[in-house]
């Protein structure tokens, strides 16, 4: 199966580090160097390349920012591509370019694939590609909840599937759990919200307007209010029309039109275009007749009444009161009264409500309980063969008689789901802590790694781990940051036969200081400072032959022209290269 393969990192102005290339390859390799010479700053590098956090203290003094660019070879149709791609950038013959600036004042930048994209990205990326342990690693798996995730990643579909359904079920409880919250916590603000609606439905419905009513009844109170002066101006327009009885010789607009309209008659059969003007008068005199029977209608017809424009102007007023409360006009106060009646409806049914998710949520407090002993049984069946599997890696590394166990209990809660017969708290990843145990030797008592490992047992048991996680959930490249600490003579031997053996299905790239470790790399890299202090293009080297032997004498005896440390040194290389 072709595999991710980190293949080089260009360094500049990281911490001692001025300018250097480490070129990895396949395999094991080893990063060697004095203590100071900058090696820790390729596990630094690479964390700042998968997404870590990005300190302004790592930028060399009297640079104004530091950079590290990685080549990273993916094969196709990885997942790691797929995002890249998603994110639009573009791979180079297969390879993916990484690069991550770092700024003095501590403002950080990422790209990938030639495009400028969100440190988070890369984070994502270092999932897939990409397993770093170093001193804090270590420290992390110390933490139960990493213990948790360590068994759950071991057990894979066994548990990530009952977690799933667990998951989604705790996801809806606690969304329930929320809104029972809200009603019952918000009972008197709803209370008195619905309190507030009935007054002003019953407000409005006793009123009871009428859409346009308003409009309506202010054109008529207009009317009303002047009755008098319209009545003068119809009946005065009555007569310049029609005439006014009271004065028979007065003259008026219908006589004159029907004096020019016999006129005309008279000869309109001589002149066809004064006929036609006969024609257009005679109709201007129907139109006089007609506006002068609706003026006298209409003045008939007003209606001068006091009481009537009182009743009105009550009606206003009532409709007024209600525009004031509810809206601009009654067709918004009509439309407030519909909306209050949907809200009142729903907050009379909160205690309908109230009751239909306190049955929900007991329901899937229940179903999470089930849940939760599913996801509990498969993890302890998981968990006894994780155990058995790192305890047999621990006898490849010197640790033959260390057994490890998990303990996997649950904390009584009254407020918790039942599981078991009883109240126990819960969480999104289900009822159990999960610790990881170890009995270093026959006859002591399994306690948790933090108190009965010492700092080169957690080590081991560290790689223990990742050995038994390569045969079950392979990541492409694991980089270790003193994994050997703490430890020596044999110990150190087996640390470095079981980096060799996960190196058959891996990249393993190790930060060193042990000889026995160092031996069995299939590169070696050392890094060295220049007379200045610092570590440049120069500074980072790979030994083969000659030096390589040198490098392991000076690591062995600090001499590297010691007769004996170059014997060691070569018996080394060959129990090493025989392993292989």
């Amino acid at each position: 199966m072709v595999m991710s393969v980190l293949e080089e990192m260009r360094i500049r102005s990281l911490g001692v580090i001025d300018d250097a290339v480490v070129e990895l390859s396949p395999g094991f390799t080893a990063v060697t160097g004095e203590t100071g010479a900058g090696k820790t700053m390729v596990v630094t590098s690479l964390g700042l390349l998968l997404g870590g956090r990005a300190d302004p203290a790592l930028v060399r003094i009297g640079a104004k920012n530091a950079v590290v660019e990685g080549r990273i070879s993916v094969p196709d149709g990885a997942s790691a591509v797929v995002r890249a791609e998603e994110a639009g950038a573009e791979l180079d013959d297969g390879v993916l370019l990484i690069s991550r600036t770092v700024s003095a004042e501590g403002r950080s930048r990422a790209h990938l694939g030639g495009r400028s994209v969100p440190v988070g990205l890369l984070a994502e990326l270092a999932d897939d590609l990409v397993a770093v342990h170093g001193q804090t690693d270590q420290q992390g798996l110390l933490k139960l909840s990493r213990q948790r995730q360590a068994l759950d990643r071991y057990a894979g579909d066994a548990v990530a599937v009952p977690l799933a359904k667990y998951a989604g079920a705790y996801r809806r409880l606690r969304a329930i759990s929320n809104e029972l919250d809200e009603i019952t916590t918000r009972a008197r603000e709803r209370a008195q919200e619905a309190d507030m609606l009935r007054f002003g439905l019953d407000e409005i419905a006793a009123v009871e307007p009428r859409p346009g009513e308003d409009v309506e009844l202010a054109a008529e109170a207009e009317r009303l209010g002047h009755a008098e002066a319209l009545a003068s101006a119809a009946t005065a327009a009555h007569a310049a029309l029609a005439g006014n009885p009271e004065d028979p010789e007065g003259i008026d607009a219908t006589t004159l039109v029907a004096g020019a309209h016999r006129a005309l008659e008279a000869v309109r059969s001589h002149d066809a275009a004064l006929g036609a003007l006969a024609g257009r008068i005679g109709e201007i005199g129907i139109l006089l007749g007609d506006v002068a029977g609706e003026l006298a209608g209409y003045a008939d017809d007003l209606d001068a009444d006091p009481l009537r424009l009182a009743a009105v102007e009550e009606r206003r007023a009532a409709l007024t009161a209600l525009t004031r409360k509810y809206g601009e006009d009654i067709g918004a106060v009509l439309t407030w009264a519909e909306q209050g009646v949907a809200r009142l409806l729903e907050l009379d049914g909160d205690d309908d409500r109230l009751g239909e998710l306190t049955a929900e949520r007991d329901a899937l407090r229940a179903e999470l309980g089930g849940l939760a002993q599913a996801l509990t049984d498969a993890r302890t069946e998981a968990a006894e063969r994780f155990a058995a599997a790192v305890t047999a890696e621990l006898a490849s590394l010197a640790m033959p008689h260390a057994r490890v166990s998990f303990e996997i209990r649950q904390s009584e809660d009254p407020e918790g789901v039942e599981v078991g017969g009883r109240p126990v708290s819960y969480g999104p990843a289900g009822v159990d802590e999960v610790e990881l145990l170890l009995a270093p030797h026959p006859g002591a008592p399994p306690r948790p790694i933090a108190k009965g490992a010492s700092g080169g047992e957690l080590s081991r048991v560290m790689l223990a781990v990742e050995v038994v996680f390569a045969g079950t959930d392979p990541v492409p490249t694991y980089l270790f940051d003193e994994v050997d600490a703490g430890v020596g003579g044999k110990a150190a031997v087996e640390i470095g036969r079981r980096l060799a053996k996960l190196a058959k299905s891996a990249q393993v790239v190790v930060v060193t200081h042990l000889p026995q470790v160092a031996a069995f790399a299939d590169r070696q890299l050392l890094v060295e400072k220049t007379n200045d202090g610092s570590v440049t293009r120069s500074g980072v080297k790979v030994l083969e032959g000659e030096e390589r032997v040198r490098e392991l004498s000076r690591m062995l005896a600090g001499q590297e022209d010691s007769e004996t440390a170059r014997a060691h040194a070569e018996e080394l290389l060959a129990t090493a290269r025989a392993d292989r």
